[in-house]
């Protein structure tokens, strides 16, 4: 009867307000961690609007969080042994949609500016990468943990302007710099793991960032967004 009187979590992608609410949770823990355990720490997924990307995020933000109160019942309380607390740096970037460049500039900031507040920010950084970069390196060294990177709809500034040449070209640069220094931060990094709606490739953003898998398409993960018939019948 308990599982009759949960709420559907109708509109939350918040995986610690749904665990704390005790509305209904779809465990995929188990394919998380699958996915953080296999051979490649970058990761990048594709899956249409309002498909659970984002609630797929906020779960490996509270795992990488150390967060084990919430996962009891899940697969992923059965799978995991040491429940260790990594630095997070979570980017939603949904919030970036129909932008110019001044003012994605300026969300970029604001979300910079929240993980500075925790880590700080050095006086010759300018541009959003230098940021991005002096956070990554500064997280890893007050913890003494790798950092985990989280960006989900990375596409979204892109996606209004992507048959508009020049705005198109214009915002592309910005988001290429900004996600640079995933690559160069390498020996700092425990996970980066990406959303978007769109092939990485077809945006030329990823060019130079080649080590990143695309399991979008991969069987093993078909099911690690949105619900299956089998869930549906056995969990709801």
């Amino acid at each position: 009867m308990e599982a009759l009187q949960r709420l559907y979590p109708i509109g939350i992608q918040t995986f610690s307000k749904i665990r704390e609410g005790n509305y209904l949770y779809i465990d995929k823990t188990e394919y998380i961690y699958q996915m953080t355990h296999s051979a490649s720490s970058y990761v990048f997924l594709s899956r249409p609007r309002r498909f659970g990307k984002s609630l797929l995020t906020s779960t490996l933000h509270s795992y990488f969080s150390g967060r084990k109160d919430l996962f009891q019942g899940l697969a992923m309380e059965r799978l995991e042994k040491e429940w260790i607390e990594y630095p997070v740096l979570h980017f939603d970037m949904s919030t970036a949609k129909h932008v110019d460049k001044e003012q994605l500039l300026q969300e970029l900031n604001l979300k910079l500016s929240e993980h500075e507040s925790v880590y700080g920010k050095g006086e010759e950084e300018i541009n959003p990468n230098q940021r991005l970069m002096g956070l990554i390196k500064r997280a890893y060294e007050q913890t003494g943990r790798q950092v985990v990177v989280l960006i989900d709809e990375y596409d979204a500034p892109l996606l209004d302007v992507v048959h508009e040449k020049e705005n198109l070209g214009v915002l592309r640069n910005i988001m290429r710099n900004f996600y640079s220094p995933l690559k160069a931060c390498d020996p700092y990094l425990k996970y980066v793991f990406l959303t978007g709606i769109t092939k990485f490739s077809q945006l030329s953003i990823f060019s130079e960032l080649n080590n990143i898998k695309n399991i979008s398409m991969d069987e093993p993960y078909a099911a690690i967004c949105g619900i299956t018939e089998d869930e549906m019948l056995t969990q709801m």
